[in-house]
């Protein structure tokens, strides 16, 4: 998977790979390997569960709110569900814990 996303990158990018400190991500080899790439590593800090909260939260929503609720026939179909999930959840989708606005509309309000 990251070497067909590698295969997209156009030159002068610097895309960040997070992941947590497993020792397969800590290898000289992968950090060679991410280096020769242009690839940014990123990692959560050892024992800290919270680094990756946000994300996991969002993942665990995306799934069954999205994933969970359809059979997909194809990568595409998927895809684009996700795509369009990404976009309700940051433009329509409310939160309670942001006033009641989606989170592109809170950001707004505190940009304001």
């Amino acid at each position: 998977m990251l070497n067909g996303a590698v295969k997209r990158l156009s030159g002068g990018e610097s895309p960040l790979l997070h992941s947590d400190q497993g020792w397969q991500y800590q290898m000289p080899r992968w950090h060679r390997w991410l280096r020769n790439h242009g690839i940014v590593q990123s990692m959560s800090h050892r024992g800290v569960c919270l680094d990756n909260a946000a994300m996991e939260s969002f993942f665990g929503t995306l799934k069954s709110e999205c994933f969970y609720l359809k059979e997909y026939s194809s990568l595409h179909e998927l895809k684009q569900d996700i795509v369009e999930y990404i976009d309700y959840y940051n433009h329509q989708r409310i939160r309670e814990k942001l006033d009641g606005l989606s989170p592109v509309q809170y950001r707004l309000k505190e940009a304001a």
